[in-house]
């Protein structure tokens, strides 16, 4: 949205906040940065969402327990293991926390901590226990400091996920910025990835958390790369208030506030799904005429979870019988006989489905639209004024062979 300026500076870019990453040892057979920590200048508002998978790493159950009250100042995020279905889970995640309060001077409960790679693994302190000094040390409030943290918390990450935005409230220039991963393990609710956003803006936790739960649906839950949903799917978000830039529930600023908090979203929504494990091409579901919003979500999702059809994109295989095959097993009441697809990208438009039968059109112009790295499928269900996207990628030979030796 034009209101909305793009900055450098990711998470550090909000006034507050400062991050970096180290490598500390989690990963034993190479020298990748495994530790990211974040700190505020104060203590802020906090929010968090989470995966709805019933197995759910350690460090949420902490997460959860530490934003009771509404407010956190840090957060400290490995990768190299996941912290789930580890014996020593819960308490190792407070350890850590207890670590970085030292460190930093702040509240022990005012740490959320956020763990992601291999599941089932025991972990140990030392790794934190050297880490999160050196860290602490390393801190930055810019831009170096954030492409440090967006670096640690990657595991088959491609590159990191980074981005700022700078919008106005009532004459203040308030700033969001975030970083995330998320390769692989990525299905809906939410898709599988942790997220980390920062603002300056003065807002309430109620309100804060309000309107996280607002954008989640409509970016995070609507991306899925293989369909296994995350046990350490995270969401957290920190305003620090020192732009001076007060925003109340109810208002034309607040509107404006997650606004801006879903232009963010969708951003790293494309860059999580067009990073998918071995992906090729990001494919993009806009579902238009749905007789209402659900309807028009889960059709969109369905299209791009579509195993057929991502193979079919990897292939630049215009074969839209998969696409209204996955309209059709999507759950919910609604009529399909007025459906219409199209498929484009930057290299044309192919018109290949009409009221839910085929549409003349040429195979050879439908290959070299499904040639290029971004896809955009067009559904139109003509029904109503409902609309919804989703985002997935390609399924290719190399998600097989990343996900066959995972662990080695």
């Amino acid at each position: 949205m034009s209101d909305f300026k793009s900055i450098p500076g990711g998470i550090c870019a909000p006034k507050g906040f400062s991050a970096a990453g180290v490598h500390c040892g989690i990963r034993h057979n190479h020298s990748k940065l495994d530790l990211a920590l974040i700190k505020a200048d104060v203590r802020c508002a906090g929010a968090g969402c989470y995966t709805t998978n019933k197995v759910y790493g350690a460090p949420i159950t902490v997460d959860r327990e530490h934003l009771k009250d509404g407010y956190a100042q840090a957060i400290v995020v490995n990768s190299g293991n996941a912290n789930t279905c580890a014996p020593n889970g819960v308490q190792l995640a407070k350890d850590t926390c207890d670590i970085v309060a030292k460190e930093l001077g702040i509240r022990a409960d005012d740490v959320l901590p956020s763990s992601t790679g291999v599941i089932g693994q025991a972990m140990s302190i030392e790794p934190f226990a050297k880490g999160i000094p050196e860290a602490a040390a390393k801190l930055a409030a810019d831009e170096a400091g954030s492409h440090d943290a967006a670096t640690a918390i990657m595991t088959t990450d491609t590159h990191p996920k980074e981005i700022a935005l700078e919008f106005a409230v009532g004459g203040k220039a308030v700033r969001i910025g975030a970083i995330a991963k998320g390769s692989g393990m990525i299905h809906p609710n939410m898709a599988t990835m942790l997220l980390f956003m920062t603002t300056d803006a003065k807002v309430a936790p109620a309100a804060l958390q309000k309107a996280l739960s607002t954008v989640v649906p409509a970016t995070f839950n609507q991306i899925s790369v293989d369909g296994d949903t995350s046990t350490n799917d995270t969401v957290l978000l920190l305003a620090s208030g020192l732009s001076g830039a007060e925003i109340a529930e109810g208002t034309p600023d607040y509107d404006t506030f997650v606004a801006a908090l879903t232009e963010v979203a969708e951003h790293l929504s494309r860059e999580l799904a067009g990073d998918g494990e071995g992906a090729t091409k990001l494919l993009e579901c806009t579902v238009t005429g749905a007789p209402d919003l659900a309807t028009a979500r889960a059709v969109s999702k369905s299209v791009i979870h579509s195993t057929l059809f991502k193979a079919a994109m990897f292939g630049a295989d215009a074969n839209w019988g998969r696409v209204l095959c996955a309209i059709g097993y999507t759950p919910g009441d609604f009529d399909i006989s007025k459906t219409s697809v199209r498929l484009k990208s930057k290299a044309g438009e192919v018109f290949v489905c009409e009221n839910a039968a085929y549409h003349p059109y040429s195979e050879e112009e439908a290959a070299v639209v499904l040639k290029e790295d971004e896809i955009d499928i067009l559904v139109d269900l003509g029904s109503g004024d409902a609309t919804a996207k989703a985002w997935g990628c390609d399924l290719t030979y190399d998600y097989v062979k990343i996900n066959g030796d995972y662990r080695t």
